[in-house]
Order: C-alpha cells, then sequence, then structure tokens
C-alpha cells in the first residue's frame, strides 16, 4: 500500500522581528492557521531559532501536538557570500523527505510570507517537481499591505527588492525605475534593511521628479505603523517623523 503523501505548508509569519513591540498572533494571523502550526512536527526554516520562537508563540495559544525538543526544524541553505564562480544550488530535495514520507511540512520564513521577499521559492520549486501539494496559508505580506494603503496603482506594480547601497548606483536605479514606471503606469515597490531606511528615503526624496507620487508604509501591523503617500515635491518640504532604525518599511513610487 502506497503511503499518502504529505504537503508543504507555505506558513505565515509576523512582521514584528527585530522591533520592540511583539504583536498578538491573533492579531494577524487567523486561528486556523494557528491550529495548523501546533500540528506539524516538520518544519524547514529561514532560521531555526526563529522557527523555534514562533512555534513557543503557537503554543501558547493552540498546545503544540509535540513537545518543541522533539519538533524537527531544518535550515534552508543559505546563498554563499562573496564572488568567484556562482556556486551551484543546493539539493533541497532532502528537506521534503519527511513530505514524502507522509508528513506536512511547513515553510517559514522570519517574517511575512515564504517565498514572497524571503527565501523559500527554490524549496516550492522543489516540491512541485516532487509532485508534492504546496498549500500557501492566509497570512500578512508587507508588500501587499503596502500596496493597497498607499493609493498608488494596485492593477501593475513590481517589486524590485533591494537597490544598490553605492550612492551613485543607486540614484542611477532610482532613475531607471522612475523612467519604467512612466512609461507603464507600473508601481515600483522596495524594501531596505531597517537601519537603511533613511537613506534610502532621502535618496528617493532627491533624486524622483517633484510629480512623482511616493508612498512610505513603515511597521506595518503594528500599534506604530504608519502609511504615508505624497509627492515627491511635497516630501522635499514635509517635516517627516523619522522611520527609525528598528521598524521594517516598504517604499513605492509611480511616476506621472
Amino acid at each position: 500500500m502506497t503511503t499518502p503523501q504529505g504537503r508543504l505548508l507555505l506558513m505565515p509569519n509576523t512582521l514584528d522581528l527585530g522591533t520592540e513591540t511583539e504583536v498578538p498572533l491573533t492579531d494577524v494571523l487567523p486561528q486556523a492557521v494557528i491550529t495548523r502550526a501546533a500540528a506539524l512536527g516538520h518544519w524547514v526554516g529561514e532560521n531555526a531559532k526563529t522557527t523555534r520562537a514562533f512555534l513557543k508563540r503557537v503554543n501558547q495559544l493552540t498546545p503544540l501536538a509535540q513537545p518543541l525538543q522533539q519538533i524537527a526544524v531544518t535550515e534552508l541553505p543559505r546563498p554563499p557570500k562573496g564572488g568567484g564562480r556562482p556556486a551551484a544550488p543546493p539539493e533541497l530535495r532532502p528537506l521534503l523527505a519527511p513530505a514524502l514520507a507522509g508528513h506536512d511540512v511547513g515553510l517559514l520564513s522570519e517574517a511575512g510570507l515564504p517565498a514572497v521577499a524571503d527565501p523559500g521559492a527554490a524549496l516550492v520549486q522543489a516540491a512541485h517537481a516532487l509532485g508534492l501539494v504546496v498549500e500557501p496559508l492566509s497570512g500578512p505580506s508587507s508588500l501587499l499591505l503596502a500596496l493597497a494603503a498607499s493609493g498608488l496603482n494596485g492593477q501593475s506594480f513590481a517589486f524590485v527588492g533591494y537597490l544598490p547601497q553605492e550612492p551613485a548606483a543607486r540614484a542611477a536605479r532610482i532613475r531607471e525605475l522612475e523612467v519604467l514606471s512612466r512609461k507603464q503606469g507600473q508601481t515600483q515597490i522596495a524594501i531596505e534593511t531597517p537601519y537603511r531606511n533613511e537613506a534610502l528615503l532621502a535618496a528617493l526624496v532627491q533624486h524622483l521628479a517633484p510629480t512623482t507620487q511616493l508612498a512610505v508604509a513603515c511597521g506595518l501591523t503594528l500599534p506604530a505603523a504608519r502609511c504615508e503617500t505624497r509627492s515627491v515635491a511635497a516630501w522635499r518640504t514635509a517635516r517627516a517623523a523619522p522611520l527609525g532604525a528598528r521598524l521594517p518599511a516598504v517604499f513605492s513610487w509611480l511616476a506621472t
């Protein structure tokens, strides 16, 4: 008799990583998702420590099906650092062995939805290649929350990730994306490491055209969350509150 295969569950996480405020899970995750998380004995996480911290929060609401110490948590392979020849992609199928043996496996990133602006897409691709069912679960995505709150074009948009840190390269990339936004009527969305938020905002305000609409969403789902959209000309004269060095932010702009 063939053993039924398990599924790869894309488990959402909160958006409070690295902040001073821990948001109750029930504020951002449906109870059904928390219940599913409590039942899993196999996880693949971006970070094992934060995965276990997430499970401790789940356990406070819905008891885990087995002791935390007995739950298997495997970290996603980290991309190699430095230059040189590109490394061969890691073999991810062993991480899905529990699913092939009939157990559901949870995939968790440190914040938000796995595989969206976070690692995990390669594991999802491997699951499809093995014929496993991939099931995404409902939870917060900072990119979509920021886009919805921006008032910018939600019918055509692009997530462009992190912009270059070197000032000249960053300025060139901002101008390039603005041209694309104007030509296609497309909202551009970028993120940055929190302690570089102010530098990115300053660069956007400096290099985008005055008429371009720029939105900043900071600390989404947290008590201190704020979303502001105004023209670049208005940003240049506004006394904007500091973004801080610990709150995650999403930057969106639409050239007119």
